[in-house]
């Protein structure tokens, strides 16, 4: 009977599967093996290539299967590389929705060619990538720039994250070539934050070419406010102030913001936040060691559509922990889920 089903139908049930099941059931006869692919497709799940020459026969093969999300592995700028990477841009380019480099140490023009044979990124994981900011001068050319802007225009997701060398310039031509984001990491970059007390606001105006600075970050989400919805500032040393000025923007309305192990975060940035960010449904305060019961109470009235708040490693007194009263209290008035707790 399952044999007679059309292939789409059974590429539905086989998506249910875990991906043990999903492979013994790729065994059972040709239709359910290019079900099962099919399958695997759908779910996203994303191939890890390693760069060596014995890898370009997978490639093809992954093309042929229209993989779209894979991850390179052991990246440098041999030729090995080089080969891998031309092979990826002809073979998967063209469908390509997926494309992790994290860790990988590309050339810059090995990088640009691969990206031009990918029209349909959506997510771009370049954390890690030091290789690519250290000289400063990636996308500097406007003919360059230009012809990676077309081709990024779909593209929603952008992983920064643990760029040692990342400066304002290097992210602003990054980000312009891409309109489109939706979600950014900056995870572990180092921001610096300059205030400037006669305005009460974040300087330097310009942009720097040797530093990444949260004047131009907040420049960056007040031009992108009606499309952000997900950022990623955790180990960025994000202090209150910047908080506050991150979540008053105008038309600004994120759903998920993660700022893992921020510890110089206050309860009164955090209270600030849930009164102008109060449609977020997912939040990491994992490692805020300054926070009180009141940032707790805070989240709890003014964050009505939360499901998911991350609270784990809380360096706090017992009665400002996640299992304190006011996180019984939270717990009480509230029907979420909350994840990530410590561990009993």
């Amino acid at each position: 009977m399952a044999e007679s089903l059309p292939l789409e139908m059974l590429t539905r049930i086989l998506s249910f599967l875990p991906l043990s099941d999903q492979k013994e059931a790729s065994l059972v006869s040709r239709a359910w093996y290019c079900a099962a692919q099919n399958a695997l497709r759908e779910t996203n799940v994303q191939y890890n290539i390693p760069v060596s020459s014995a890898s370009l026969p997978v490639i093809k093969s992954l093309g042929l299967r229209g993989v779209t999300c894979i991850g390179l592995t052991s990246l440098d700028g041999s030729p090995a590389s080089q080969q891998v990477l031309e092979s990826v841009a002809y073979h998967l380019g063209p469908h390509l929705q997926s494309l992790c480099l994290s860790g990988g140490s590309p050339t810059e023009a090995s990088f640009v060619a691969l990206i031009l044979g990918c029209p349909a990124l959506r997510s771009l994981d370049l954390s890690g990538c030091h290789s690519l900011f250290t000289s400063g001068t990636l996308l500097a050319q406007p003919e360059t720039a230009q012809r990676v802007r077309q081709v990024l225009r779909g593209l929603c997701e952008l992983n920064l994250a643990g760029l040692r060398d990342l400066t304002d310039l290097s992210f602003n031509r990054l980000s312009s070539c891409a309109p489109n984001l939706e979600r950014l990491s900056l995870a572990y970059c180092h921001l610096t934050f300059e205030l400037r007390p006669a305005r009460g606001s974040f300087g330097p105006p310009d942009s720097s070419p040797s530093q990444l600075s949260f004047h131009n970050l907040l420049r960056f989400v007040k031009e992108r406010a009606g499309r952000l919805h997900a950022l990623d500032l955790s180990g960025t040393g994000l202090v209150p102030e910047a908080l506050k000025a991150l979540g008053g923007v105008a038309g600004l309305q994120l759903q998920e913001l993660r700022l893992h192990s921020c510890q110089d975060l206050s309860t009164e940035a955090v209270t600030a936040l849930c009164r102008l960010q109060s449609g977020l449904t997912s939040l990491d305060l994992s490692g805020c060691s300054e926070l009180a019961d009141g940032a707790l109470l805070a989240i709890g009235r003014g964050l009505g559509h939360l499901w998911c708040l991350r609270l784990r490693k809380h360096d706090v007194s017992p009665s400002c922990s996640p299992r304190g009263p006011a996180f019984l209290c939270l717990l009480q008035t509230s029907f979420w889920q909350v994840a990530a707790l410590p561990p009993q």
